[in-house]
């Protein structure tokens, strides 16, 4: 069944199946800085969203782009799980301690930015007041899972990167528009939920 044909109860169901069967795949070696963002998952009136955030104009990567929230990796982190939580806590205010980590995507490169990300989705049973960090977050953004499921809302464009042509995705959301790395990471999580196996992030541009 394809997951666009999924009740809203089915998602989450077939999302935290799908993430425990498939852990994800690392890059290559690399020289890329390694980084981690959550992928929060909720429940808004029966529906699952994605909890995304639009970044102000006063941080040093992706500048007003629509994003999940994470960073780079520092020292004190446990691992890069604790890196997704820690920086999700700064950005958010939301306690590591309520979120339910269900699994990870595949790890993905940023072209332009130098980043290996590697993405943890996190259901939220209890979405409470946020308390975005106003020097990161300029807005927190809520899109319903289905509308990333939607084939319309999703177009490719073909760029050039060192000579190479790459393709680089858009989800339309409104009055937002999600791309560069987080679309190729929602983009894993929808073939996931597809139950095709996703292609290799590394075909698609960085931003």
């Amino acid at each position: 069944m394809p997951a666009s044909k999924y009740r809203n109860v089915d998602l989450l169901t077939v999302l935290r199946e799908r993430l425990r069967a498939n852990p994800g795949r690392n890059l290559p070696p690399h020289s890329y800085k390694r980084a981690a963002v959550l992928v929060p998952v909720f429940v808004r009136d029966d529906v699952p969203h994605l909890l995304l955030t639009k970044r102000t104009e006063a941080v040093e990567h992706h500048k007003g782009q629509i994003s999940f929230p994470g960073g780079g990796e520092e020292p004190g982190d446990e691992d890069l799980l604790a890196t997704a939580l820690r920086e999700t806590y700064e950005e958010l205010g939301l306690e590591p301690a309520g979120v339910e980590v269900w699994g990870r995507l595949d790890e993905i490169e940023t072209v332009v930015s130098g980043f290996a990300i590697t993405p943890y989705v996190g259901f939220i049973p209890q979405l409470g007041a946020l308390r975005p960090n106003p020097n990161e977050i300029d807005e927190v953004v809520a899109v319903a899972l289905p509308v990333f499921l939607d084939p319309s809302r999703v177009r490719a464009e073909r760029v050039m990167h060192d000579g190479r042509p790459r393709e680089l995705l858009y989800y339309d959301c409104g009055s937002n528009v999600v791309w560069g790395a987080t679309a190729r990471i929602i983009h894993g999580m929808v073939q996931l939920l597809a139950a095709e196996r996703p292609e290799s992030s590394r075909d698609l541009a960085g931003r």
